[in-house]
């Protein structure tokens, strides 16, 4: 008989009892979607690997820790069947067939009445591969194309423009910490579809040249000491490109809301009535560290981490920030924007407590090709900047977790 291809389809399965024979890696693989799929599983097995074991505590399948017996799939529209019995699994199978029950198979897809295709989601699409046969049946090679059709989708590039879904009205995108390969996937997805993008110098530059012509980059940015663009011309440039129907992407280094400026933005949309999606990035203040070999919390040595602002020195009568209280923790303080004020920084800490031997580290362009991490403590940071020339933006890191990498990854 001549070999067909799969017929595709999607099953319903909303309150429809589905049976699980198995509880081992396959159902840990296979239970989530049902589940997410409404279906009234039960699992017949008498064991469970933990993490299905603790679905079955959380009352999302019904578990009975039993091996397969006759009459298990009499009331299923659909079983899935992941027995380490050869002989159990045949029998199911003729069971389910007897019974009309789509049925599949773990151990031998050619004896299976359907097969589960490669399955990944996209903004609401989801996208399902099947190979054509069951001969020459490679999961890798289905998986790396479902892989790369779900990728074109959320990064927008697979779609004909002329088709892609535009998010109108403005969404405030946290760009992470300036790797462009840090970007969410939301984030990048929204940047395909953006009409204008306000970008400011920390957000990751490298993704503004993925942009297509006809989208216009605003320069957004605050360079100390240098040309800036008013918060308020900010706020002007997004209202005023969204209420042309534009869609409008405000792209900003690390987190939106991690001295970002993101709520102002926001009231301000709010205010002119625009509507504004938020898009959390990676902050800087943690994968900064971590990208240069240093932990903010570890085991048995710092059970905390702060994070501060520095832009402004700690006698400065604008400050909001407690440093005689952050030289008492005993945890590690991450500081974002004081690479210029870091002398006055350490001498507060110190004069409140803090060794003057507590490591410092400088992370500068962290995440980036151009990253280099310079050391010191706090009775030497102010002259170790100065010596090794240390320019913004950098993360500092302040606390004994600086000694805790291997040197190699510095």
């Amino acid at each position: 008989m001549a070999e067909h291809p799969a017929y595709p389809v999607g099953l319903r399965l909303t309150g429809r009892r589905v049976v699980v024979l198995g509880g081992g890696q396959v159902a840990q693989r296979r239970l989530p979607a049902l589940i997410a799929a409404g279906a009234d599983v039960l699992l017949v097995s008498p064991e469970a690997t933990p993490s299905v074991e603790a679905m079955a505590d959380a009352g999302e399948i019904t578990w009975r820790r039993r091996p397969y017996a006759a009459g298990d799939l009499a009331d299923a529209w659909y079983a899935l069947i992941a027995t380490s019995d050869p002989e159990a699994n045949t029998r199911a199978s003729a069971e389910a067939a007897a019974h009309r029950v789509w049925c599949v198979r773990s151990d031998d897809a050619d004896a299976a009445t359907a097969w589960t295709p490669a399955t990944g989601t996209s903004e609401g699409v989801t996208v399902a591969v099947l190979t054509t046969s069951a001969r020459g049946r490679d999961p890798r090679h289905t998986a790396a194309i479902r892989d790369a059709v779900v990728e074109g989708l959320r990064d927008g590039t697979l779609v004909a423009p002329h088709h892609r879904t535009r998010t109108t009205g403005v969404a405030l995108v946290g760009g992470g910490p300036g790797d462009p390969d840090l970007i969410t996937v939301r984030g990048r997805r929204l940047l395909a579809e953006a009409d204008v993008v306000i970008a400011d110098r920390l957000g990751p530059r490298d993704l503004l040249a993925e942009l297509p012509p006809h989208v216009e980059v605003i320069d957004a940015a605050k360079i100390p000491y240098g040309r800036f663009m008013a918060q308020e011309a900010i706020n002007n440039a997004l209202i005023e490109h969204a209420k042309q129907g534009k869609s409008v992407v405000r792209l900003k280094g690390g987190d939106p809301y991690v001295f970002g400026r993101g709520m102002e933005e926001l009231q301000a949309l709010a205010e002119a009535g625009i509507s504004c999606t938020v898009v959390p990035g990676i902050s800087s203040s943690i994968s900064v560290p971590g990208a240069a070999g240093i932990p903010v919390t570890h085991r048995g040595v710092a059970h905390e981490f702060t994070v501060v602002s520095g832009h402004v020195a700690p006698d400065d009568e604008r400050s909001l920030v407690d440093w005689p209280s952050l030289a008492k923790l005993t945890g590690t303080l991450v500081i974002l924007m004081g690479v210029d004020k870091i002398g006055r920084i350490a001498e507060t800490l110190i004069a409140h407590g803090k060794s003057p031997d507590t490591p410092v580290a400088l992370v500068q362009e962290g995440t980036t090709a151009a990253q280099r991490r310079v050391d010191a403590t706090l009775a030497t940071v102010a002259e170790v900047v100065r010596a090794e020339d240390v320019k913004p933006p950098a993360v500092i890191v302040v606390g004994e977790v600086v000694t805790v990498g291997p040197p190699t990854l510095a």
